[in-house]
C-alpha cells in the first residue's frame, strides 16, 4: 500500500513474506498467487507492497540469471504487487523445525553475510517500481552477543565499510538507491536504540541506518519518542520500520500457565523483566526470572488482535511509535513493513485455519496499520 504524508513523501506499507516458508525461486513466485494477490484483494487496493524474504539460494538464482529478476518483476506487476524492501535478516532455513540462534548465522564478521546482503540489494534494484525513491534491505545488528570481542568487532566494521562501497557502486551502475538497515534485537551485540547510536555512529549514513523493529523496542522497555530523538541526534536514519507487537504481562508470577502456551521450539523468544532481569528464551524466563514486575516477550503478535487477559500486546507502543514517526511535520521514514512471522507457531487456538485464514489475518494487520496512519493525517493513495 502507499500513503502520502502531508510533507508530500510517499510512505510504502508492506507485509513481510518471511511468514511463508518457500526457499526456492519457484516457491517465491508461487507465494504471489497463493498469498500476495489474495491479501491485496481482501484489502481492496490496486497495489500492495511485499517485503520479500529471499533465502540465500533464491538470491543466488536471481543474481546469476537476471532474466529471472525480470520474470519476478513482471509477475509482481501482473498481480498488483510491488517491492521496495527486502528482509535479509534470515539467511536460510527460517522455517526449519528449530531455528533459534541459527538465524544470526552468518554474522557481519563474514564475507558470506556481506555477499548475501549485496546480492539482495542488487536484486531489489531490479525490482523497484520506477517511481520509488529508494529501496531498503534489513539485516541483523552485527551478531548474537556471544562470542564477541574486539577482533570480531573490527572484522564487522570492515564488512560494513565494504557494504557501503558496494551499495554506492550499485547506485552508480543501476541508477537506483538501496540502503541497508541494521535491526537492533534483544540478545544481540546491539540490543537497543541507545546502543545503535553508539555502535553505528561511524557508519556511512548515506547508505547504512537502522531498522526500527517496534516489537524489539518494546521488549527492551524503550520509549519510542526518546529512541527516535536519540537517532536524530546521532544522525542515524530510520531506513525502515517493522510494525510489530510483543507479548506483555503485568503480573507474570500469576500468569505462568498462559505464558507457557507461547513457548515453542522454532523461534527464540527473548524475555525481559521491567527494572532488570533477562532470559534468552521464554522457557528459561518461566524457570528463572523472579516475576516481580512486568514482562515483555519477543513473540510477534498479530497487530490487530490482542491475546486474552491476563496477557496483553504492546500495541500501545506501536501506536506511539507510528505517531512519533509520522505525526510531525515530516515523516521520519518511508518504509513500513508488517512483520508477524509467527502466525503458525501461535498457541493452537489462535493459529489461522488454512490459506484463507492466513490471508484474512495478514489483510487485517495491514488494514490496522493503514487506519492508524490515516488517523495521523496520511492519505491512502493505494486505490
Amino acid at each position: 500500500m502507499r500513503l502520502r504524508h502531508p510533507d508530500g513523501s510517499t510512505v510504502h506499507v508492506a507485509y513481510c513474506t518471511n511468514v511463508h516458508p518457500a526457499e526456492s525461486l519457484e516457491g517465491v513466485l508461487g507465494q504471489l498467487a497463493r498469498f500476495g494477490e489474495p491479501v491485496r484483494e481482501a484489502l481492496g487496493v490496486d497495489r500492495l507492497g511485499l517485503g520479500l524474504w529471499l533465502a540465500r539460494d533464491v538470491a543466488t538464482a536471481l543474481v546469476e540469471d537476471p532474466v529471472q529478476v525480470v520474470r519476478l518483476r513482471r509477475e509482481l506487476a501482473a498481480r498488483g504487487l510491488e517491492v521496495v524492501t527486502l528482509n535479509a535478516f534470515p539467511y536460510r532455513g527460517f522455517h526449519d523445525p528449530v531455528v533459534k540462534r541459527k538465524v544470526y548465522v552468518p554474522d557481519w564478521t563474514t564475507h558470506d553475510r556481506l555477499r548475501y546482503t549485496l546480492d539482495c540489494a542488487s536484486v531489489l534494484a531490479g525490482l523497484l517500481p520506477d517511481d520509488a525513491a529508494r529501496g531498503s534491505v534489513s539485516t541483523l545488528p552485527l551478531a548474537w552477543r556471544t562470542p564477541w570481542d574486539a577482533a570480531m568487532a573490527g572484522q564487522a566494521r570492515l564488512r560494513l565499510g565494504e557494504l557501503s562501497e558496494g551499495l554506492s557502486k550499485l547506485a552508480a551502475s543501476s541508477g537506483r538507491t538501496v540502503r541497508v538497515a541494521l535491526e537492533p534485537e534483544p540478545g544481540c551485540v546491539v540490543e537497543t536504540i541507545g546502543q545503535a547510536c553508539e555502535e553505528f555512529a561511524a557508519l556511512d549514513h548515506d547508505w547504512l541506518g537502522v531498522c526500527l523493529d517496534v516489537c524489539h523496542l518494546a521488549v527492551q522497555f524503550e520509549d519510542p519518542v526518546e529512541a527516535l530523538a536519540s537517532l536524530e541526534t546521532a544522525g542515524l536514519p530510520v531506513v525502515k520500520t517493522q510494525a510489530s507487537c510483543a507479548l506483555h504481562v503485568d503480573d507474570p508470577a500469576s500468569a505462568k500457565e498462559e505464558l507457557a502456551a507461547f513457548h515453542e521450539e522454532r523461534f527464540l523468544h527473548q524475555t525481559r523483566e521491567r527494572g532488570g532481569g533477562s532470559c534468552d528464551d521464554l522457557d528459561e524466563a518461566l524457570a528463572g526470572l523472579p516475576g516481580e514486575d512486568a514482562w515483555r516477550v519477543h513473540f510477534h503478535l498479530p497487530l490487530h488482535a490482542d491475546p486474552e487477559p491476563p496477557l496483553a500486546s504492546t500495541s500501545g507502543v506501536l501506536n506511539s511509535t507510528l505517531e512519533a514517526l509520522f505525526g510531525g511535520e515530516r515523516a521520519l521514514t518511508d518504509h513500513v513493513e508488517v512483520e508477524t512471522y509467527t502466525w503458525q507457531v501461535l498457541p493452537e487456538d489462535r493459529r489461522p485455519q488454512g490459506d484463507a485464514g492466513l490471508v484474512a489475518g495478514l489483510a487485517a494487520e495491514l488494514a490496522w496499520t493503514r487506519d492508524r496512519l490515516v488517523a495521523l493525517g496520511l492519505e491512502d493513495v493505494s486505490r
